[in-house]
């Protein structure tokens, strides 16, 4: 009696194993590879910001121009009649100060928008762009700043020492300022204008994706360019700043990746 009870529990154990394994995971057929992949890939998206270095760079060069013609005219030449009719009771130097204040403003707000476009970049995985950019795109902001300190050095001085024998000195001094301005931020407003034009035209995909790719063609799953770790040559700041910009990135990767299963999965199921 016993012995017919144990066979017929091991019976029914082995019948719903069977069944287990028999039975697939999801009623439907199994949702295809390639569907999933084209489901999440992202499409590439180009950086707007090319166009509006270029706009300000033609409006830094326009300032710097009006700006030399103005102290030549009004002040190198000393045309004060003629001067009065344009300007009024307004200095040569003040003008060019409020001039020279606006267009750090709108080198503040370019600034802002620049980093606001690279950071939806670095979200959606071009890590290796945003780093190589990163300096870049703040050095016209920096080198402003650092002409305003200038400006505000030169005209505290005037005011300080006054004398109409040195007033054409401080002019001078005003005008070197620009031309120094000019010599380096209009290269790399250009050079980043060069990169984020190269960036929109090759159109190339996720770092991640491109590693992934190369290791796929080479066998191999070398780490030589993802630095991983701690090397002697490298910076640990840099590493974890890496490790962290990728973690993240594979975070919202996986989180899209989740949704876009779930919602292939329940359509299957509907159909």
């Amino acid at each position: 009696m016993d012995t017919e009870r144990t066979t017929a529990k091991q019976n029914s154990s082995l019948e719903i194993t069977q069944s287990l394994e028999e039975d697939p995971l999801v009623d439907g057929p199994l949702i295809p590879p390639d569907v999933l992949e084209s489901a999440i890939r992202r499409q590439f998206q180009s950086l707007p910001t090319s166009w509006l270095a270029i706009l300000l760079t033609c409006i830094h060069a326009a300032f710097f121009g009006l700006s030399v013609a103005l102290a030549v005219f009004c002040s190198i030449k000393e045309n004060v009649v003629n001067c009065k009719q344009y300007i009024h009771d307004f200095e040569t130097q003040t003008i060019i100060a409020i001039a020279k204040v606006a267009l750090w403003l709108l080198i503040a707000v370019f600034e802002r928008y620049v980093q606001h476009h690279h950071s939806r970049t670095r979200n959606r995985g071009y890590l290796q762009f945003y780093r190589s950019t990163r300096n870049l795109k703040r050095l016209p902001f920096f080198i402003h700043s650092a002409g305003n300190a200038a400006f505000l050095l030169i005209l505290s001085a005037r005011l300080s020492f006054k004398s109409n024998e040195q007033s054409l000195m401080y002019m001078y001094l005003l005008l070197g300022v620009l031309v120094l301005e000019l010599c380096f931020s209009v290269p790399c407003l250009l050079f980043y204008t060069v990169k984020v034009m190269q960036f929109n035209t090759e159109k190339p995909a996720p770092d991640i994706n491109q590693e992934e790719h190369s290791n796929a063609y080479s066998g191999t799953r070398s780490l030589i360019n993802t630095e991983i770790g701690f090397r002697d040559s490298s910076s640990v700041e840099e590493v974890v700043e890496k490790q962290a910009d990728l973690i993240e990135y594979l975070k919202q990767h996986n989180t899209l990746l989740s949704k876009r299963l779930l919602s292939l999965t329940s359509q299957q199921i509907r159909d």
